[in-house]
């Protein structure tokens, strides 16, 4: 028996199947994907962090109906082991490192306070304030005119369903589609950067440098659009589960209304207790054991990351989420050489979000069942209904 992805009720709540696979083993083989599955946190941390396991990019192939994604994927961070990846990553932390996040800080916990206070009596929780708020966080932080910021989302949605295990070729079309319209949209910006530089990220991207050392047009573009990506679509999915997840557990949520001191250790147990990013792959560069289990050169195993953020071995009633769990060291942001460049801004982003519930919706409560989408790598939910009556 094996843990199928595609099943409607793992998609709804995968945590059952995740225990058991992990009951069964830490490393085991699936078939249907020709992947190892790491499913302890002991395993889940070891493929992270080991590095003889990493990201190889491979271009897909015919290359000329795929280089609009190959482009933007052979040229980030994310998919390239050291030295590509140090030095990119060394660039875009020394841009990023100019006082971004607490620039953003104060403009952040207003647009979310704005927000929860616009929304009506009943209201879905996803479009009327996750979105718009990861939206102009990330706009602000990449300096995108107010006028451009509505076609970020659908492009940044329409990229990452290339990452789920089943897609449609309408989705690859779509995301194909948004590739290049994104990536022709940021050359022009930063074009525009050059000429006339701002306050912010893609101005920095544009003119920073390590001795003789920059960033390529393409190397920009591709971090730009590394960063929302991973910024927008980690922080939308993981307020709406988080929220859930508290609603769900409403003598928690009692708790974090009363000492909202909470509020930091509370973010962080949404991030452990729903992660919005269930399994990220790793290719053995060389022949590597992981749990006791060998892995060969060329092969390829995944770490699930909700598996080992709910492994009792490390997590005290793993499957209760608790408000003040300290210490949590979940795996939602990553480990090791590809952790989550972005999870300070993430941190502030989910913090602001559910200080203004706190503040602007008390009594909050489910107004339906939140709708999950049909997606297993990317967990999120399509819409959270709230009501604000108590």
């Amino acid at each position: 028996m094996t843990i199928d992805f595609t099943d409607p009720e793992v998609i709804r709540d995968p945590y059952p199947a995740l225990a058991r696979l992990r009951e069964r083993a830490a490393v085991s083989w699936h078939e249907p994907t020709g992947t190892w599955l790491a499913a302890s946190h002991a395993a889940a941390d070891a493929v992270l962090r080991d590095r003889r396991l990493g990201r190889f990019w491979v271009d897909r192939e015919p290359a000329a109906v795929w280089e609009p994604f190959n482009l933007l994927h052979r040229n980030q961070m994310m998919e390239n082991e050291p030295p590509a990846h140090t030095r990119l990553r060394a660039l875009v932390a020394k841009a990023f490192a100019r006082g971004h996040v607490e620039r953003l800080r104060p403009a952040v916990d207003a647009e979310a306070a704005r927000l929860v206070r616009a929304a009506g009596d009943e209201f879905d929780l996803l479009t009327a304030v996750a979105e718009p708020l990861a939206v102009t966080v990330i706009a602000e932080l990449l300096g995108v005119p107010a006028p451009d910021r509505h076609r970020l989302r659908p492009w940044s949605a329409a990229i990452v369903r290339m990452y789920e295990v089943s897609r449609t070729p309408e989705a690859e079309a779509a995301a194909l589609a948004a590739c290049r319209e994104f990536a022709g949209y940021l050359r022009d910006l930063a074009a525009r950067r050059a000429a006339d530089p701002r306050d912010d990220l893609i101005s920095h991207l544009v003119a920073v440098r390590d001795g003789s050392d920059r960033l390529t047009a393409d190397e920009l573009v591709a971090s730009a659009i590394l960063l929302l990506n991973a910024g927008h679509e980690a922080s939308v999915n993981a307020l709406g589960g988080g929220v859930v997840a508290l609603l769900r557990h409403p003598a928690q949520l009692d708790r974090l209304a009363d000492d909202r001191s909470l509020v930091p250790t509370a973010a962080e147990e949404m991030i452990r207790y729903d992660p919005p990013l269930h399994m990220f792959v790793r290719t053995a560069a060389a022949p590597v054991t992981i749990a006791g289990v060998p892995i060969g050169a060329g092969e390829r195993i995944a770490a699930l990351l909700g598996a080992a953020n709910r492994d009792p071995a490390v997590f005290a009633e793993p499957d209760v989420f608790d408000a003040a769990r300290d210490p949590n060291p979940h795996l939602g942001f990553g480990a090791g050489l590809h952790f989550c460049l972005g999870a300070p801004l993430a941190r502030i982003e989910l913090r602001a979000g559910l200080s203004a519930l706190l503040d602007h919706a008390p009594g909050m409560t489910l107004a339906a069942e939140p709708v999950n989408r049909p997606t297993f790598v990317l967990r999120a939910c399509r819409e959270v209904r709230l009501s604000r009556r108590a």
